[in-house]
């Protein structure tokens, strides 16, 4: 058997992606052909990866900063089913990297038992020239209202026959009673499949859980493999899901920045990893503003992410008094861009006769952008190279939309892709403009020159890819230093299929 370890968590947003991409960096490093997996995944933070029969399709960003952590590219088995909320009760299902449908929450789980085999046949091939699988849970393995099927946590784990580590979060508070209340409410033959836990995001004096340990023992059997403290360098990582944006691009030093720049929080706010190039300039200030808030005044440039229900986020952005702030500020001279479903809400309509993304109709856009979009059920899939048109600066990038957009503003095209394909649109001399090009940003050359339309700089020296890379070697150190993770390596080697208890 290939050895595998999976590392669930006691509750959402405890920091289970960054320790596994943090441990896949550090064995990777060590020689070892690692491989991150997580069978479920709910996100709009999406990534392309290759596919069976060398098709595209798309995974969890997360799945893909761990890929990229082990030195490999992202293969759509590193997670086989992934969740694309749209609405408060319902998502697109992908599985294998394609879009199946949609499905609100009942309907889900009546489907999870046949899920179940696509995400072991996933497991499985990925296995074949792995050594070591790092596996990532979804949520908590105690929501036992959702257990029955359950293909994310210990039902993935009992069929795959595979240890578990539980993952807490003390930043939030209550951690030993999360630990232990986890242990307690997981019958017993899934109880011996925990082989030790992690507190993780410690401020302050680590010692002060020492006697913490043999509570959390007394209760559960169970040995720390660690206490991990506050890695700030997280910041500087692409987050999974909305999940982790509380207080992530907060518009820090807005006053002393070269460059301002607003983006409106809405509610199905996607691939917002778009932002983290932008954020990561030292002259530059990203503020994500959130409902009830106005976009300030002396933003530079306001930036539309995309968004998984485009009619739906458009319809709150003009109910906040955003899209008066919006032209108020294109007016004022400010620079606005689109990204996808930002592009799409620039336009004068968007219309969804189909019903993809809910009820069908249509939703009257901000008129930015001389330009209409048709939403449709065939989704655009794929990585893209070109240039920033009229200039010869290079970009590389991904499509991943459904839906179409015409109009007279798409002769002045944003970007001139692969085979000289017009891509986006532009207006009021190229101040206003949009592109279904995701991860444009990343692009240093073409971000250095967007920036450098916006205003004058005097450093465009930032290279993501670099910042990125380096982010990862020091989380890595991280879980060296603080993790025993020669114990994590040997639990994964030295389990035995079919165990039941070693206490």
């Amino acid at each position: 058997m290939t050895a595998a370890i999976m590392f669930q968590g006691t509750g959402s947003d405890v920091g289970k992606s960054l320790i596994v991409a943090g441990l896949a960096r550090l064995f990777a490093r060590q020689g070892i052909a690692v491989r991150p997996f997580k069978p479920q995944n709910m996100s709009n933070n999406a990534a392309p990866a290759t596919g069976p029969g060398g098709l595209y399709g798309e995974i969890g960003r997360a799945q893909a900063l761990q890929a990229r952590a082990a030195g490999l590219d992202p293969i759509t088995d590193m997670n086989p089913v992934l969740l694309k909320p749209q609405t408060d009760i319902g998502a697109q299902v992908v599985v294998h990297g394609r879009v199946t449908g949609n499905a609100e929450a009942r309907e889900y789980h009546r489907m999870k038992p046949d899920l179940l085999v696509a995400v072991l046949d996933a497991y499985r091939r990925l296995a074949d020239d792995a050594e070591l699988i790092l596996v990532e849970g979804a949520g908590s393995p105690a929501e036992m209202n959702l257990r029955a099927g359950d293909i994310a946590n210990m039902g993935f784990a009992e069929a795959a026959d595979i240890p578990v580590a539980l993952i807490g979060d003390i930043e939030r508070g209550g951690v030993i009673a999360a630990l232990v209340g986890t242990w307690t409410l997981l019958p017993p033959d899934e109880r011996t499949r925990l082989c030790g836990y992690i507190v993780n995001r410690f401020r302050g004096d680590v010692t002060l859980f020492d006697n913490a340990l043999p509570i959390i023992a007394g209760h559960t059997g169970l040995d720390s493999f660690g206490i991990v403290p506050w890695f700030e360098g997280a910041r500087a990582l692409p987050a999974e899901d909305t999940a982790s944006l509380t207080g992530r691009y907060s518009g820090a030093d807005w006053t002393r920045a070269a460059i301002r720049i607003a983006v409106p929080h809405l509610p199905r706010i996607a691939n917002f990893d778009d932002l983290d190039p932008l954020a990561g300039e030292p002259d530059v200030a990203l503020r994500l503003v959130a409902p009830g808030e106005r976009l300030p005044a002396d933003a530079d440039l306001i930036l539309l992410a995309g968004s998984k229900s485009t009619r739906g986020d458009l319809r709150e952005l003009q109910r906040h008094g955003w899209d008066r702030d919006i032209h108020t500020a294109a007016q004022n001279g400010a620079y606005v861009f689109g990204i996808c479903g930002g592009y799409q809400m620039l336009g004068r309509i968007i219309a969804d006769p189909d019903g993809v993304e809910g009820a069908p109709g249509k939703t009257t856009g901000l008129g930015l952008l001389d330009v209409e979009t048709v939403i449709s059920s065939e989704k655009t899939l794929a990585p893209v190279t070109g240039h920033l048109s009229g200039s010869g600066t290079s970009i590389t990038g991904f499509e991943m939309h459904m839906g179409r957009t015409t109009g007279p503003d798409t002769a002045a095209p944003f970007l001139t892709l692969e085979d000289n394909r017009p891509d986006g649109a532009t207006a009021q001399d190229r101040r206003i403009a949009g592109s279904y090009v995701h991860g444009l940003f990343a692009s240093d050359a073409f971000r250095h020159a967007y920036l450098g339309r916006i205003a004058r700089r005097d450093s465009a020296a930032f290279a993501w890819n670099v910042h990125l890379d380096t982010a990862l070697d020091q989380l890595a150190d991280h879980m060296q230093t603080y993790l025993d993770t020669d114990r994590i390596l040997a639990t994964a080697r030295d389990w035995v299929p079919h165990q039941r208890s070693r206490r």
